[in-house]
């Protein structure tokens, strides 16, 4: 992303994320990963930058990373994800797709609308790939299943590759 700062935060101190972080030891080894919100508006995402554990290999960094993407994201910015979303699995093909199964809440505590929709998948597809060089598109399942689209919109029958004009520059907000 050119031309913008990104946002660096860690996870809020009440999020499951930092009770998980604060049990780590200091010598866990850390990333700056990109992780993916609502710009203040909602009208496109923003890229945040936030600590995750470095994982052992694309798999165990990409549950780190979308766990990450699944918490509550720091102000002004907006989640696209409905709360209670759970990641059930992830895992990575030898081609380098990736395969992101989540939780009923998904679909089901959508807001529903295309534009929400769009972020929401999107999210997801650019947390992966953004940090995730290998992986070049995601397919993302809802309970264990392929499905057909997140809330209407959206054709999630394929894997999807990133769509960057749905990100815009972070402001210079704290």
């Amino acid at each position: 992303i050119s031309g913008g700062r990104e946002h660096v935060d860690s996870a809020p101190p009440d999020s499951p994320a930092a009770a998980s972080e604060s049990a780590m030891s200091p010598e866990v080894p850390r990333i700056a990963a990109t992780l993916f919100f609502a710009s203040p508006d909602g009208l496109a995402l923003v890229p945040v930058l936030r600590e995750v554990a470095l994982g052992d290999g694309p798999v165990l960094q990409g549950r780190a990373i979308l766990a990450a993407q699944l918490q509550s994201p720091p102000p002004p910015y907006g989640s696209v994800i409905p709360a209670g979303t759970q990641l059930r699995a992830f895992y990575v093909t030898e081609r380098g797709d990736a395969f992101v199964d989540l939780s009923f809440e998904t679909s089901a505590l959508h807001m529903g609308g295309t534009s929400a929709e769009l972020l929401a998948v999107y999210a997801i597809v650019h947390a992966v790939t953004v940090n995730l060089t290998t992986i070049q598109r995601v397919q993302i399942l809802i309970d264990g299943r392929e499905a057909d689209t997140l809330a209407g919109h959206v054709d999630l029958r394929r894997p999807l590759v990133p769509d960057m004009s749905l990100v815009r520059a972070a402001s210079n907000a704290p």
